[in-house]
């Protein structure tokens, strides 16, 4: 039991990226609270990056991402396959070339989704959340 005006520890957070077309390259991924940093979180030196090099291997199931222990409090994931390795996302027109993906699935019109639409609350229970890869091109 926490006592009075004690603040909640850390939980765990982690995701399975399902949906990659290929092992190749690696997944950018970015857990954010600042509305603003939303998606690229480049805005944000609080967020938690992670960069996980992929076998490489014909193998497309899924990836297991660890965040590990943050604080409590409202956040939003997204992340990049990025397959050639370069550190970001390519795009021809705007359009992107490698994958996407963000937590709650959030919906993709005519750029990246809100803040809003890929939060979520991360209590005192340990967060373990699907996201699905997404390709366009």
């Amino acid at each position: 039991m926490l006592a009075c005006g004690a603040a909640a520890g850390p939980t765990q957070v982690g995701v399975t990226v399902t949906g990659l077309r290929s092992h190749k390259g690696q997944i950018l991924a970015c857990l954010t609270t600042n509305p603003r940093a939303f998606p690229d979180c480049s805005k944000d030196p609080q967020a938690r990056k992670l960069t996980v090099a992929l076998s490489g291997s014909g193998e497309t199931g899924p990836v297991r991402l660890d965040f590990g222990a943050v604080p409590q409090g409202r956040y939003a994931i997204s992340l990049i396959h990025d397959e050639n390795g370069n550190g970001r996302l390519d795009t021809t027109m705007a359009i992107p070339r490698e994958g996407y993906g963000f937590s709650r699935d959030a919906p993709v019109r005519m750029g990246p989704p809100r803040f809003d639409k890929a939060a979520f609350d991360l209590g005192a229970a340990a967060q373990n959340l699907d996201i699905r890869m997404r390709y366009l091109l």
